[in-house]
Formats: structure tokens, sequence, C-alpha cells
């Protein structure tokens, strides 16, 4: 009986250590299966470990920080500039499929300032960030109609977006012109309405004639100002402090093509380009000297690999690609 018993346990364990075999190591069982793939999974992040690191090491040499909005003593309000990281997990998604680091798989993501142009006080504008590679073409207009179509067909063709600041009171009597820029896709400025030295009027007059050109633009073309220029750039802080309240930012200019004293096209054009750098804002007039040298201008500052916007797109915090 005692003999019988034995047997019994024995043949039980027996079962028992079959079962548990079969359970771990059948290679037709769903566990055995995951696992194997567990270790796989293990076995190449292990091996891709290389790559990360070097995504990793390169994202130090890469990255480049975000830049702060300042008022800076000599140039005023300076916007601040979007700083770039590399995205390691997004990079090493696509490299993993090459198998190798290649810098030119590298994914950047963009980073804020963490002070921003719309938290200084009004303050005037005179450049962009220096480290945004793009200028930007003011043209001041209240007279030189006769200038005007020649350089829209020059912006047209280099496929090239300036902000025209109108004077309202040339609004009102050339709509069709001012039109013809804003449907060319240009940015609409206000450049106050009978072309005034702010700084020696009053609040009252120049409240006026930034409201009268605001109103005046908006019914002729339906567009709200953003930027305000003020007249020959002669200002006091309360014209900067009123164009704010009218929801606009005030715009001065880094370099100045004095096309309104007829120098030759080339030579001005050339000093344009020698003088440009990022951030730059050249202010112009609708004249023959700035018809006559803005391809120069154009392809000169292409050519120094600087790209050219509106004031809008050069002081927005949005890196050049």
């Amino acid at each position: 009986m005692r003999k019988r018993f034995i047997l019994i346990q024995l043949f039980v364990f027996a079962i028992i250590g079959v079962i548990s075999y079969s359970a771990v190591y059948n290679p037709f069982s769903t566990e055995y299966i995951q696992e194997v793939k567990q270790e796989a999974r293990m076995a190449s992040t292990t091996m891709q470990q290389p790559l990360y690191e070097q995504i990793q090491e390169a994202a130090e040499q890469y990255n480049e920080p975000a830049v702060d909005a300042v008022v800076d003593k000599v140039w005023k309000a300076v916007p601040g500039y979007n700083g770039r990281v590399v995205d390691i997990e997004a990079s090493y998604k696509k490299m993993n499929q090459k198998g190798q680091f290649d810098k030119g798989l590298l994914v950047f993501k963009e980073e804020s300032p963490k002070v921003h142009l719309s938290d200084l006080p009004p303050t005037p504008i005179y450049k962009g960030n220096s480290q945004k590679p793009m200028v930007a073409f003011l043209v001041n207009v209240a007279w030189g109609n006769e200038y005007l179509p020649d350089m829209l067909k020059t912006f047209q063709k280099h496929n090239v977006k300036a902000t025209f600041f109108l004077d309202g009171s040339w609004v009102k009597n050339n709509p069709k012109l001012a039109k013809m820029i804003l449907e060319e896709g240009h940015e609409i400025g206000n450049h106050a309405y009978s072309h005034p030295d702010l700084k020696q009027m009053s609040n009252e007059r120049i409240h006026e004639e930034i409201l009268k050109t605001n109103e005046t633009i908006q019914a002729a073309l339906d567009v709200k100002p953003r930027w305000f220029a003020p007249p020959s750039g002669s200002y006091r802080q309360d014209v900067v402090d009123i164009a704010h309240e009218h929801g606009m930012g005030t715009i001065m200019w880094t370099l100045d093509t004095i096309d309104w004293k007829s120098p030759e096209p080339s030579s001005m054009a050339a000093r344009i380009v020698k003088d440009s750098h990022p951030g730059a804002m050249i202010l112009m007039h609708p004249t023959g000297a700035s018809r006559d040298g803005l391809e120069s201008m154009i392809t000169g500052m292409k050519e120094k690999g600087l790209k050219i916007g509106t004031v809008s797109r050069l002081v927005d915090e949005g890196r050049v690609q």
C-alpha cells in the first residue's frame, strides 16, 4: 500500500514538472513567444544605445537658447527670438530606422523666450532681433504715385513682401493705389493723416491724426493697422503712448536710403546692402532712386543670406527656416 502511494506521488510530481516545462520553455506557448519578443526589444535598445547617446551629445552642440525681448538704451524695444532644442526622442525615431547617426535627420522644436515684446512698456522699435537673419523694407507713402507700380512689380518679381506706411490723406485721394498695395500681399501701416510733425503737436491732435488715418484705411481697405510710423521720424513719448492706446506699436528704422535726396540708385543700393544685417529695417519712399535701386537691394540682401519680410514677420519670435 505504501509503495503504491509513493508511486502515485512520483507520478503527480512528474505531471507538474511537464506542465511547468511546457509553460516556460514550450516554443509554441504564448508566454514563451512574448518573453522572446521582450528580450529582442531589450537587445535592440541595448544595441542602439550609442545612437541615443550620439543624439544627446549633438543636442548640446545644436541647441540654441531663446532670447528675451528687452528695452535697449540705444535701440529701444528689441523683440525676442525663439530658441531651438533637439527633440531627442523624435530624432532617435527617425535615425533608428536608418541605423546610424545623421545630423540631417535631427528634429528641432522651438522654445519661446520668457519675456515678449508685448511685456515691454510702449517703446519705439528700431530693429528686429540681431539673431534673426531677416530684414524688412519700410515704404512710407504720402506722394510718389508714379513710382509705386514699378516698385510693386519688382517686389512681386522677387516674391518679397514689405510694410507700406500710408498717409491717411493719401489713402483718401488714392484708394485704387492703396488697394493695389494690399492686393499684392503687403502689410499696411499708419503714417498719420497729413504728414505733420507730431512731436510739436498737442496730444489731442496726435489722437486725431492717428485715429483719422486708421478710420480712412479701414474704410478703404478693411484693414486695421498694427504698426505706426511717425512722419519724418519725429516723436516724443506721448506719440508712442497714444499709438499704443490705438493698438499699434511705433516703428522707426535702422537704415535710411535717404532716397528723397535723389541719390544715385546703384550707389544707394550698394551702401544699404553693405550696411544691412540681421534685424535691420530699411526705410524708403516711392522715389526714382528707390524704384531703380530696389532690385539690387533685394538681390544683395538675399546673397548675404538674409530673408526679407514684413515688419510683423521680422519682429515676431518665430525662427527663420
